[in-house]
This record gives structure tokens, sequence and C-alpha cells, in this order.
């Protein structure tokens, strides 16, 4: 039974990987710090509303046996509505995956000098993180192959270890267990945690990880009957996708300092209070959470290009290489020399969230076709779910922007 279980693990752990990178770490560790166990319901939130939205994704993407962003171009039949849509998803995608791929591997980056120490290469009067080439290398290799089964087995193994890390620190902070439960049940917050609260459904929701599941799904999965396979693959994985994230908020939570601003103060911070070890896992959660959302964003920017291009989406394909390899090299370059392109980060910032609930509104619209999904297509529960959903969206959206601009 626990052999077949395996067997059937598919995408899932991959969007959990994709949406627990170093940017999540940092909002979990500030929402802990700041607000203790108080903001523990808004990962419980932010949990209902993935699994609603990859539920979709992955439904979609077997049934189809088409990516989301090829059934969006193939779906919308008015030429100028067509190329505008394909232009956002385009330039918000692998644009802002080009980004934020430089954060992903910084993050992991970090967990490695907490443990290593700095390491540079020196080259005349040109410095390179060494750190950031290794991890690099990794990815790129895992990539190249080509293979779904490889990277599946190798970000399974980084997620176990990247779980099992954050858990074994929050369970070495001894938290008190009736204020946690507290937390996740009872809804509180102030003027003050209202932006925090957004931050933690924001990183959690992530708009490309609905294009990766729609492409992965039908690389594990051929027919309609294993549609319960990618349910059941879904909810396990974003469920504890989501408690690792509540890990970091409780492990934060024991930090009486408000010096601590990511999850390298963190792991300083946990030191002196709970010994090395605590330093030591946290640590090497924060590596195993970078370095897998650092494949997960160039593998999802491909497919991406692929659907909205009409390229082939073959791992081993010339153009879907030449976009994870565009995006990786740009990570590992401003990573290693500490480039911070404030302006590509902040249009990544406006772009996506203009782009979450243009593409929830997108998926939405998608998953009630018949000429798509045929007797799959949404329920009306689903549909009352997805329109709550995409009404927090588009607050969220609006809200982000508004931030970005200084205007909130």
């Amino acid at each position: 039974m626990i052999k077949n279980w395996f067997k059937n693990i598919g995408p899932g752990p991959l969007v959990a990987a994709a949406f627990i990178g170093p940017g999540t770490v940092t909002v979990c560790t500030l929402a802990g710090v700041n607000f203790g166990f108080a903001l523990l319901w808004a990962m419980v939130l932010s949990i209902v509303a993935t699994i609603v939205l990859q539920e979709m994704a992955a439904r979609l993407g077997i049934i189809s046996q088409k990516g989301l962003s090829e059934v969006i171009r193939t779906q919308i039949s008015n030429p100028l509505v067509r190329t505008l849509a394909v232009i956002l998803i385009l330039s918000a995608i692998v644009i802002g995956n080009a980004a934020y791929e430089a954060g992903n591997i910084s993050g992991s980056v970090l967990g490695l000098e907490n443990l290593f120490g700095n390491q540079m290469l020196t080259f005349g009067n040109f410095n390179l993180n060494l750190f950031s080439v290794i991890i690099g290398i990794m990815a790129f290799i895992l990539l190249y192959i080509g293979n779904y089964k490889i990277l599946e087995k190798a970000l399974i193994s980084l997620v176990i270890l990247m779980s099992l890390s954050f858990l074994i620190t929050a369970i070495m902070t001894k938290p008190d267990l009736s204020e946690v439960f507290k937390g996740v049940f009872i809804p509180r917050f102030s003027n003050d945690s209202v932006l925090t609260v957004m931050a933690l459904i924001g990183t959690t929701v992530v708009p490309y990880n609905l294009f990766l599941h729609a492409s992965l799904v039908k690389e594990k999965w051929k027919h309609e009957s294993d549609l319960q396979y990618a349910r059941k693959d879904t909810i396990i994985a974003v469920v504890l996708g989501g408690i690792v994230s509540m890990c970091i908020i409780v492990s934060a939570a024991a930090i009486n300092s408000s010096e601590v601003n990511n999850a390298s103060d963190l792991a300083k911070g946990l030191e002196p209070l709970f010994g090395s070890y605590a330093s030591v896992f946290l640590s090497v959660g924060l590596f195993a959470a970078g370095i897998t959302s650092a494949i997960t964003a160039p593998l999802a920017a491909s497919y991406v290009a692929s659907g909205c291009l009409g390229w082939s989406s073959n791992m081993k394909s010339k153009s879907f290489r030449l976009v994870w390899m565009f995006i990786l090299v740009l990570g590992v370059v401003f990573s290693s020399i500490g480039f911070k392109s404030i302006e590509i980060i902040k249009f990544a910032q406006v772009a996506n969230g203009l782009l979450l609930p243009v593409i929830a509104g997108f998926l939405l619209w998608i998953m009630n076709k018949s000429s798509v999904l045929g007797t799959y297509k949404n329920s009306m529960l689903q549909n009352v779910f997805g329109f709550i959903i995409l009404a927090i969206a588009v607050f969220l959206g609006v809200k982000s922007i508004l931030k970005v601009f200084n205007v909130v």
C-alpha cells in the first residue's frame, strides 16, 4: 500500500517546493517575529485557496493534456485580447521569474553560508560567490537531463529534507500548543498585520504554480481515471507545504528580537537560545527551500513560454532549454555579484499583482467550458470557492500594486 502511494506521488511536492522558497521563509519569519502565532490562520486560508486553484490546474492538465498557457492561447478567439493575454503572461512569468531567480539562489546560498561561511572565487577584479555557482550547476544538471522522473525524485528528496529541517526546528523551540491552535483556528488581525496577512497569502498562492502544475500532471498522468491520484497528491502536498510554512512562523515566534529581518537572522537568533543544532536545521531547510525554487522557477517559465508561443513543451527541446538556461544564468550572475535590479523586481511585483486575479479569472472561465473539459468542468461548489478566491486575489493584486508605488 505504501509502495503504491509513493508510486502515485506526482507533481504536488514540486508545487510545494515552488511556493516554499526564500521569499516564503522570510515572510513567515517576519510574521512569527512580529505577531507570534496570531497569523497562523492566514496560512490555513492560503492552504485552502491553493488547493482549490491547484486542483483546477491539475484537472485541466490531465483532461486536456495541455498546459494552461496553451489552453488560454487557443481558447481566446479575439486576436487583440489573445495577444494582450500572451504578453501579460510572458512578461509576468518569464521576466518575473528571471528577477526572482536571483532571490531563490541567494536564499539557498544564505543557508550554506550559515553552515560553511562565505566562499568567494576571485578572477582579477571580479568576485564570484562559489555557492551560487555550485547551486546553479546542480539546477542546470537536473534541468538539462530533461527526465521528469529524475527531476521529480530529486525535488521530492529536497522537499522531504526541507520539511524535516523546519519541523525539527519548530519542535526544538517547544511552543505552547494551546496558543498555536488558537492562532490556527481563531482569526485575529490588526491594521499593522494586514500587509503581512496579504504577504502570507500572496507567497503561497503563486501564479506560476498554476502553469507549472497543469504542465507537469500530463507528464505523470494520461487518463481521466488518474484524477483521483492527482487530487490526493495535490491536497497532501499543499497541506504539508502549509505545515512547513507554519513551522517557520512557530520557530520565529520564539525569538524576542526586532533585529530579525530574514531567515539568516532567524538562524543566528535561535542559536543562543536552542543551541547550534537549531541553527543547523534551519540553515539546511533554507538551502533546500532555495534550491527547489531555483529549479522550479526556470522550469515554469519554460512551460509558459512554450505554451504562449506554440513551441514544443518537450523538456529536451532546444527552445525549452534556452528559456530555463537564460533564467538560471541570470539568477546565478545576479546572486553572485549581489546585483539588485530594483526596477525589474518592481515590474515583476506589479505584473504578479495583476497576474494572479487575471490568471484565476482565466482559469475559472476555462474550467467552466464543456468544449475543453466535458463532464469534468467545475461544479457549482467549485465555482463558489473559485470566485471567493478570485475576489481575494483582486484585493491582493490592487494592494500589492499600491504598495509598490508607496500609495499605501
